[in-house]
């Protein structure tokens, strides 16, 4: 039987149980290297994610990450961040992992099995929603049931595993395949697959908060200031943007409250309500709210 290559090992390189220390290291890291390259050949299954991201968002539906294990935590961590990068309400992300974001640090691995809430989470979905899947197999009963019983409802799907063919694979509306090779420890896709994995939905997220008009010039400009830290940097944002000293943008972010686009056009001469009509006939795009601004600036 040949094995799927998340159970393969690498076997033209020396096992890091019997290298050097730094030479073990070098093998961690070149594999690490390798998995990272492998994404580059899923760049258009990547970009229709995120516009079915983007879709989503703006239609009010709901992204829902399912995983387990490793992959679980991957998908948190890209879903739990979205509010505070792009401003993505936390009523759109859902996270759902096998046997619940483990809360003391304990994450079973028997709970991947578990499939008997498959249907009634699929119930749960609304049309608008979209399921993001995640495993390393592909094979992973959770995300798979799930992903089954929501095909047949009419939610789409994006999968990402690390295998193919693989059933999470066959059931999604895009279809994202790593090809990562063998890990380092066989079987252990936390490494190889799993950073992959993240970069993918790093990638995915950033270019659907692209899409969305939440980056303008390198600069997350729909950010959710909510500590200190991020007050600062969106004052920063607004100064760069609108050209001026950052008194006058913290005083324009106050008059946005606390939103950077808003304050971005407010600190460049515009009134909050043109501000906000702007926004609003541009989808929420700055560039060509700035663009309008220049061409008929408020007198």
């Amino acid at each position: 039987m040949t094995l799927p290559r998340t159970e393969m090992t690498r076997n033209h390189e020396p096992c890091i149980d019997m290298a050097q220390p730094g030479e073990a290291l070098s093998v961690m890291l070149r594999a690490q290297i390798e998995a990272v390259q492998s994404v580059e050949q899923a760049f258009p299954q990547i970009e229709a994610a995120a516009r079915l991201m983007s879709e989503t968002i703006r239609a009010g539906g709901t992204l829902v990450y399912v995983a387990a294990g490793s992959s679980g935590l991957i998908g948190l961590a890209d879903g739990a961040e979205l509010p505070g990068t792009f401003g993505t309400p936390q009523t759109q992300i859902r996270i759902l992992m096998a046997g619940g974001v483990p809360q003391d640090g304990v994450m079973p691995g028997n709970t991947e099995d578990e499939t008997a809430d498959a249907q009634t989470i699929a119930d749960g979905l609304a049309p608008t929603d979209l399921v993001i899947a995640l495993s390393a197999s592909g094979t992973t009963p959770y995300p798979c049931e799930i992903a089954r019983c929501a095909r047949a409802r009419g939610i789409r799907i994006v999968g990402i595993a690390n295998n193919a063919p693989s059933p999470l694979l066959e059931l999604a509306d895009v279809a994202i395949h790593l090809p990562t090779p063998p890990e380092v420890l066989a079987g252990s896709t936390r490494l190889g697959a799993g950073t992959a994995q993240k970069v993918t939905l790093n990638m995915m997220s950033t270019l659907a908060g692209v899409l969305l008009g939440h980056v303008h010039d390198g600069l997350m400009v729909n950010l959710h200031a909510d500590n200190a830290k991020l007050r600062q940097r969106a004052a920063h944002i607004v100064a760069k943007i609108a050209t001026v000293p950052p008194d006058r943008a913290a005083r324009a972010l106050d008059d946005a409250d606390g939103n950077t686009k808003i304050a971005a056009l407010i600190a460049s001469g515009c009134d909050a309500e043109r501000a906000k009509q702007l926004l609003q006939d541009n989808k929420g795009h700055l560039r060509p709210c700035l663009e309008q601004l220049s061409q008929t600036p408020c007198g």
